[in-house]
This record gives C-alpha cells, sequence and structure tokens, in this order.
C-alpha cells in the first residue's frame, strides 16, 4: 500500500515553548490613490543596515542605501509622510551623525522625486557622549538646523540627552529653543519624547513633573506661534496629550506619538483630533493607510475595526523597555519582505527575546500585515531554528 503523500506545511513555524503558528498572511489593504486629506500621518522609517558590513556595538553605522530608500518609498506609496532620522531609525542608538546626515540628505533628494511629504529630526548627537554646554548644545542644535533645511525638509527640533544633563531648569530650554526658532525660516516641528522611549530625557523641559513641563512647553509655542507648526508628542498618556492639545493656539499641530492609543487620539473628540508621527505606523502602513481613507469618508466603523488589530501589535511592540521597540519593527520589516535579512546597525537586533519576536509575528499576522505568508515562515522557521526551537 502506497503511504499518502502529505505536502509540507509550508505557511507553519514553531514557536518557543512548545508552540506552533500557521500564518494566514495578509496584502488586502489597497494602496491609495492619494494621502488623506482629514488628518496628517508621518511614519517614522528605520534604517536597513549593511549586512555584509561590520554593524556592531560602537561601530560607525554601514547603511544599505539603496534598501532603506525603497522602505520609504513604500511609506509614500500608501500615502504616509517620512519622518526622518527620528528615534526609529536608531538615532543615538546606533546611528552616528554622519549616516544621520547622509541618510536626511538621500531622503529629502528621494521625497522631491517622488513628491512624498518628509520631515527630519535636528538634535546635538553629533556631539560627543558626556557633559556639554549650553551654548555648546544650542551650537550644535544650529549646526543640524542648518543641515535639514539645506537638505529641503521640514525640521524636528528632537529632544537632546544633552540638553537634559546640562539644564538646569525650564529657563535653560525656553533660552535654547528661542534661538533656534528665531533662526527658522519656515515652520518646524517640536518634540517631546518620554523617558520611556529614552531614559535619559527624564526631567524635559525642565521639570519631572510632566504638568510643569507642559506648561513650559506652551509657553514655548504661544511666544513662537507663528513658526510652530506642531509638538509631536510622546508619552504613552492619552489623557495628557488631549489637555495639552486643548492648550494649543489655533493652528498649531499635535502630532501624537503615543503608539499605544493613536487610533482613538487620531480619532478625536469635539474638540479636536491628534495628527500622527509615530513609529508603529512603519509596521503598519498599508492597515494605516486604509484606516485613514476610511475616516476621510466618514465611515468611523471601518476606521474602528481596521485599526483594532493592529492596537495589540502595537503594545507588544512597544512594551517596555521601551526604546528597543526598533528590534521588532526590523524584524517585521524582514518578515514583510521589505529587506532580506535580520541585522541592524549596532547589533541592536539582539535587544528583544525570541519569545518577544514570536508573540510579534502571531500579532502582525492576526493584523494581516504580512503579505506572503510563505515567505514570512520560512525567515520566522531559519530564526527560530537558530534560537534554539527545531521546526
Amino acid at each position: 500500500m502506497t503511504a499518502e503523500v502529505v505536502p509540507p506545511v509550508t505557511a507553519e513555524v514553531a514557536l518557543p515553548g512548545g508552540r506552533r503558528h500557521r500564518l494566514t498572511g495578509g496584502g488586502g489593504f489597497a494602496r491609495p490613490a492619494a494621502p488623506a486629506t482629514s488628518r496628517i500621518a508621518y511614519a517614522a522609517a528605520h534604517v536597513v543596515a549593511d549586512p555584509t558590513a561590520e554593524n556592531v556595538p560602537g561601530a560607525p553605522a554601514a547603511v544599505d542605501w539603496d534598501t532603506t530608500l525603497a522602505f520609504r518609498r513604500h511609506l509614500w506609496s500608501y500615502g504616509l509622510g517620512v519622518a526622518e532620522a527620528m528615534d526609529t531609525a536608531q538615532r543615538g542608538m546606533g546611528l552616528d551623525y554622519r549616516a544621520t546626515r547622509e541618510l536626511i540628505r538621500r531622503s529629502a533628494a528621494e521625497a522631491r522625486a517622488v513628491g512624498g511629504r518628509i520631515v527630519a529630526g535636528v538634535g546635538t548627537d553629533q556631539l560627543p557622549a558626556g557633559p556639554a554646554t549650553v551654548a555648546a548644545v544650542t551650537a550644535a542644535y544650529l549646526e543640524q538646523l542648518a543641515d535639514v533645511r539645506a537638505a529641503g525638509a521640514r525640521p524636528v527640533l528632537m529632544c537632546s540627552r544633552h540638553l537634559a544633563a546640562a539644564a538646569r531648569g525650564p529657563e535653560d530650554y525656553l533660552r535654547v529653543y528661542d534661538e533656534l526658532l528665531s533662526a527658522a525660516d519656515e515652520p518646524v516641528v517640536l518634540h517631546w519624547l518620554g523617558p520611556m522611549f529614552d531614559p535619559a530625557l527624564n526631567g524635559y523641559w525642565g521639570a519631572a513633573d510632566l504638568d510643569l513641563a507642559a506648561d513650559t512647553v506652551v509657553e514655548l509655542i504661544k511666544a513662537h506661534q507663528s513658526i510652530v507648526d506642531g509638538i509631536k508628542v510622546s508619552l504613552l498618556d492619552a489623557d495628557r496629550e488631549v489637555a495639552l492639545r486643548r492648550r494649543l493656539p489655533a493652528g498649531v499641530r499635535l502630532y501624537t506619538g503615543d503608539d499605544f492609543h493613536y487610533p482613538e487620539l487620531i480619532r478625536g473628540d469635539e474638540v479636536g483630533h491628534s495628527d500622527a508621527l509615530l513609529g508603529v505606523f512603519a509596521a503598519i502602513a498599508p492597515a494605516a493607510a486604509a484606516a485613514f481613507a476610511a475616516l476621510d469618508r466618514g465611515d468611523l466603523a471601518a476606521y474602528d475595526e481596521i485599526f483594532a488589530p493592529t492596537v495589540p501589535l502595537a503594545r507588544h511592540l512597544f512594551a517596555a523597555p521601551t526604546w528597543h521597540y526598533k528590534t521588532g519593527i526590523v524584524f517585521l520589516a524582514w518578515l514583510a519582505g521589505h529587506q532580506d535579512h535580520f541585522t541592524m546597525v549596532g547589533g541592536a537586533q539582539s535587544g528583544r527575546s525570541p519569545a518577544h519576536l514570536a508573540t510579534l509575528l502571531t500579532l502582525a499576522d492576526a493584523a494581516g500585515l504580512l503579505p506572503d505568508a510563505d515567505l514570512a515562515a520560512a525567515r520566522a522557521r531559519a530564526f527560530f531554528t537558530v534560537a534554539g526551537v527545531a521546526q
């Protein structure tokens, strides 16, 4: 009797702890004909490392420029803007300023070529690690501001670890930002990144008390509202974000950076809404575009339905220690076919455990964000085999 030939289950993966998961794949989200009109949305994009280079902790970043720019074209094709050289790109966590400046130059040129929206981070990370004077911090900011303006991107004045260490109170922050905003000749975006994303930023704006810090932010914006397009807020506190949003002058946007509560913050209420500048959008771009299209046509039920399965994914992706979320972003980009390897600048691919990434795999699959189930499964099997999980 001839034994029955059972075809291989190519989309099944053995996960840590004895679980097995059969991927269903995705790809059901259509590309929009144009960007959303009801909200402005930026995806903070990662960089793709050169897997043949010495991308180890402490080494200068070696970037695969072609694949990095191809990923940005992917984001633009879904109608999202690109937030370049932000913390998602491992800014100050593997990406040095030499590579950052080149990244901004190349991405801004690509944005012009395809008609994509772009903003880019201005920081102080060309300074050496360690103490710096407030004057040196200001000069570093101004140098980077000039670099971003020369590239043709809208500046995002990022939080500075050097300023957090050097400032002695709100007055120092106001003095530095007053000089920066006075030097800007076009609208800029401010940036408030909480310590859950970078512990070195604890007490930013001159106070550990976030209500006092918010007072300083509002004072700064009101003094310069003609040059402030908006402020990106990443505190993972929806109530606090809404309270700040309601204090902003008319015409100044709040760009949510809350990767836990983005659907309701973007949806808004009877008083207003947040726009978006989010790291999670790099991983969920097709779903985000579909949700914005639903919002544009006033279909709030579809908006909620599309975003709902992305929230468990985002909450896991940005789980503590939150700053390691970049590892999950790159893992998902690899599984989805946007790059051919799971290597990061600075060796940051080791930032999450196999068990964490296994859950990320299943959540991304449930949200329909792995377009080729067989490809994702083959790559996941290779990863988990190396991690000691027999397939």
